[in-house]
């Protein structure tokens, strides 16, 4: 009978050797770190952040200043729902608008499609129009066609389409080259490559990103109201101006369900596409 010997068992004073990283990648590490407190603390005194005991101190003139939101008032709620929806309309329209131009600007930035003399003089384009917020822009747009929705609908389409650029065109980086490699091989032009190598690709991740601006938006519209640019915006800067507290919590509560509502329905949308 052949003698069949079990392998022997592991010792138990085998050591495993853990890999350690190199010293460069702990040095950079080390250095991130350090900058980012240095940061912290170059901004510290500037933005007054010794303040922040007053929170604790002074609770008390906070508590009082909140208390007159505990009785939301909703007696005229059929007009500030009238204004919230208009507030949602303007956020469709900046954002439909935004996404139609912000495509082709998204394509014109890709550096994997157009040449770097094409696609840095449409970045700085991009980047000037998305770092001036839409509160400027709703106070340009103010003059221009005066008081009402349609200043703010242009302020965020004229913000949002440097934002879209930019987020689309990340995503057409990011894009497999091997579809358009093959529509290349059959001697399709350039804007057939776009057409049909990445286009189809980004899709999905292009309509994500309008769902996500457009939740941003509806938040954005309430504030542009503030400056008469329409929407529900408007109702809240007269209310809390003339300390109609009770008013301006049914206010706020209805902002923050409809913002509840429509990220959630977003979020949906968001999961069924990518």
């Amino acid at each position: 009978m052949t003698d069949i010997t079990a392998p022997s068992a592991r010792s138990d004073t085998e050591t495993v050797t853990v890999p350690r990283q190199p010293w460069q990648r702990r040095a950079r590490g080390f250095l991130i770190g350090l900058a980012v407190l240095s940061l912290l603390a170059w901004s510290w005194g500037p933005t007054e952040m010794k303040n922040w005991i007053l929170l604790f101190t002074d609770w008390r003139n906070m508590a009082e200043f909140m208390n007159g939101f505990l009785r939301p008032n909703f007696h005229d709620w059929d007009i500030y729902f009238e204004e919230m929806l208009v507030t949602i309309q303007i956020a469709v329209w900046g954002t439909a608008l935004a996404v139609i131009v912000g495509i082709p600007f998204a394509v014109l930035s890709s550096s994997n499609v157009c040449p770097q003399w094409v696609v840095q003089p449409i970045r700085r384009l991009m980047d000037a129009s998305r770092a001036i917020n839409e509160i400027v822009f709703a106070l340009l747009f103010v003059v221009a066609v005066g008081l009402g929705p349609f200043a703010g609908v242009m302020a965020l389409f004229v913000h949002n389409t440097g934002i879209v650029a930019k987020l689309f065109s990340e995503a057409v980086e990011a894009s497999d080259p091997r579809p358009v490699e093959g529509i290349r091989a059959t001697g399709a032009s350039r804007l057939q490559e776009v057409i049909f190598g990445i286009i189809p690709q980004v899709i999905p991740l292009w309509s994500s990103f309008t769902l996500y601006r457009f939740e941003t938006n509806v938040r954005s519209a309430t504030v542009l109201g503030i400056i008469g640019a329409g929407g529900i915006g408007h109702s809240l800067y007269e209310n809390i101006r003339s300390f109609q507290y009770s008013e301006t919590a049914a206010i706020i509560i209805i902002v923050v369900v409809s913002v509840m509502i429509i990220d959630m329905v977003s979020a949906r949308l968001r999961g069924m596409l990518v």
